[in-house]
């Protein structure tokens, strides 16, 4: 938490550092190991644990395969109600992309502060959630090409159209569908981004009250504790919410590129 004067940063939490040096570099371009890179392979780590101690088959399941099940019966669900028997093909990349964000949001959410780790939560910058939103669209061009050649563009023209509006409509859909990586990165970094601002201008608040006397910890720090317990749960759901919504928009995206919708 970066302090001045007794002010509190609220955007120091998004600052990309280098952890061992910034003298790594290729062809001029720096490759140095950041926090954000860190959070990544913790997120991966996590999510290779979790996988790994709920696949042991084990004829009478455990907590934890039957945890590890539910999510994945969770996303299978999903991918036959949206695509039918052909999502199954996609379920392990959509079950990736699921898992990846949850799992990157609630790291980003742990309470490690305190003893002197600051998390970092990699899908509060554009850069990560782009990526993510520009993989899931370009595997969504290459079934939707793959599978229908240039018939693919008639997505862009609804059934019904009248002659005379087709080059119109053709524009409009094709710049709604040109549209959807970035609102799809876009939404899951707003929402992650706003949560954890609200979160530490609310921290501040609470310490900023606590060196100010007693009376203004009675009226700014102890309704503001109050207040950021209730910002925490519900930004604990937001990182399921989110989560659950990029998911469910590729998987959606993907149908239409499957049946032409």
């Amino acid at each position: 938490m970066a302090a001045e004067s007794g002010k509190i940063d609220p955007m120091h939490q998004f600052l990309i550092e280098p952890l061992f040096g910034q003298d790594w570099a290729i062809a001029g371009h720096n490759i140095a190991f950041t926090n954000s890179a860190l959070w990544m392979v913790i997120t991966l780590a996590a999510l290779w644990l979790f996988m790994l101690g709920g696949m042991k088959r084990e004829l009478v399941p455990g907590r934890w395969q039957v945890m590890v099940e539910g999510f994945t019966g969770f996303i299978t669900s999903m991918m036959h109600a949206n695509i039918g028997p052909e999502g199954k093909k996609f379920t392990p990349y959509v079950f990736s992309l699921f898992m990846f964000i949850l799992i990157a949001n609630i790291l980003g959410m742990m309470p490690v502060g305190i003893v002197g780790v600051h998390p970092f939560t990699v899908t509060s910058h554009l850069t990560v959630t782009g990526v993510l939103a520009i993989i899931s669209f370009s595997i969504v061009l290459i079934v939707g090409f793959w599978r229908h050649g240039f018939h693919f563009f008639s997505l862009f023209v609804p059934h019904g159209t009248p002659g005379y509006m087709v080059p119109l409509i053709f524009m409009i859909e094709l710049f709604s569908f040109m549209i959807r990586p970035f609102s799809l990165g876009l939404r899951l970094f707003v929402a992650m981004t706003a949560g954890h601002i609200l979160m530490k201008v609310l921290a501040g608040f609470v310490i900023n009250g606590l060196n100010a006397g007693a009376l203004t910890v009675a009226i700014v720090s102890i309704p503001s504790f109050i207040l950021m317990i209730g910002i925490t749960l519900l930004e604990l759901l937001v990182c399921a919410i989110q989560a659950y919504v990029f998911a469910l928009l590729t998987s959606l995206y993907l149908n239409d590129a499957i049946h032409l919708h």
